[in-house]
Parts: C-alpha cells; sequence; structure tokens
C-alpha cells in the first residue's frame, strides 16, 4: 500500500497502515525484542535525573553519534534484520538513512513525552522514517506555536508494520508524543530511521 499524506498545515508527513505483512511484523518484533541490546538511560527532566519511561537501542553507521535529553549516544552495529529493514525504508521513502533509534514500550505506562525531533545533528529538514511493531498505541501530534498554527492536538493510531514519515518543516512547526494509557496493552517496539549528520568538534 502506498504511503498516504495526512492534511497537516507546514508538515510533510505521510502514513502506510500496512507497509509490513502483519506475519513479518510480528516475527520482528519477537526477534528484535529478543536480541537487540536494550537500555533504561537516565535523562534530565524539569531538573531531576530520572529513568526514561521506556527501552532504548541505538544502532547504525560508526559516525552515527547522537545526543538528546542530556544524553550522547555511539551506536551499536548494524545487525542483519536492521539492515534489511533499512532498505526497506529508504526503497519507499526515497530517503538515506545512516541509523535507527528503536524504543520498546513495555506496557502502556511507558511513553514518550511532547518533543520535536530537532536536534542539530538531524539538520534544519529531518526525513524520519518510523515503523511500529507489537501493539497498537496512539501518536499524538500538536502544533509547537499555536498561534501560527490554531490546530488542537491530533491523534493517529499505529498498528503493528505501519510506517509513518515526517519530512521537510514538520520538525518545525509540530511536536509528537506517545501518551501513556490505561487500558491494556501489550508491548510496541518502534524504529525510527533518521540520518545524522557530523558537527563541528566531534
Amino acid at each position: 500500500m502506498p504511503l498516504s499524506s495526512l492534511s497537516l498545515p507546514a508538515a510533510d508527513v505521510w502514513l502506510d497502515p500496512q507497509f509490513l505483512p502483519p506475519a513479518e511484523a510480528a516475527r520482528l518484533q519477537q526477534e528484535l525484542t529478543n536480541t537487540l541490546q536494550w537500555r533504561q538511560e537516565p535523562i534530565r527532566l524539569f531538573g531531576k535525573q530520572v529513568l526514561q519511561p521506556r527501552l532504548t537501542a541505538w544502532y547504525g553507521d560508526a559516525t552515527a553519534r547522537y545526543s538528546y535529553s542530556g544524553l550522547d549516544l555511539t551506536p551499536q552495529p548494524w545487525t542483519p534484520a536492521l539492515l534489511a529493514l533499512r532498505t526497506l525504508v529508504e526503497q519507499a521513502t526515497g530517503a538515506t538513512f545512516n541509523s535507527v533509534l528503536l524504543n520498546l514500550y513495555r506496557t502502556g505506562q511507558d511513553s514518550m513525552g511532547w518533543h520535536a525531533d530537532d536536534e542539530p545533528e538531524l539538520g534544519p529538514e529531518p526525513v524520519i522514517a518510523s515503523i511500529s511493531l507489537g501493539a497498537t498505541r496512539r501518536f499524538r501530534l500538536r502544533p509547537r506555536h499555536s498561534q501560527q498554527l490554531p490546530h488542537a492536538p491530533l491523534g493517529l493510531d499505529l498498528p503493528s508494520g505501519s510506517l509513518l514519515v515526517m519530512r521537510g518543516t514538520t520538525q518545525q512547526h509540530w511536536q509528537h508524543a506517545v501518551p501513556k494509557t490505561a487500558r491494556p496493552v501489550g508491548p510496541r517496539l518502534n524504529l525510527t530511521f533518521r540520518t545524522i549528520h557530523a558537527q563541528p568538534g566531534r
């Protein structure tokens, strides 16, 4: 199924809800959950150090070092499964990627707060390609500047095997999040492919 555009001002957001067949998505979820090097990193939040409310893993080219929320990440080498997924995503988007950030949401209490992928290493108009595996979770979007974009936050369900792509000026004008949910929900694994640009002095 081809990517279909979401109608959002000052954004370029696309979704393919059936990017991977269900059986392949289930197989990959199990393989990646069991074989990758997962961590729960401490981050600074409102002046306090807390553990991230999810598990993370960072893979990519050796030069793809990435910093966010006070973390300075050095990538693990690509695995065959991650390389194969990168090829599929590059073919679907026409972009190239040198890294992937993975998030493992173990229960509905694991979450991702409001943020934009606007770190200097990503460049001014990054392409972020996100695959979801496992339980369906609600992905939220809200404008960063409400006086310029008077739109209420919107929700988007991301089923297993889906591909969400954000590019252009999306990160300049929009934030996104995966909020906690009280309803029973199984594990979800999310892979966000991106390109890290070398920064001066690093």
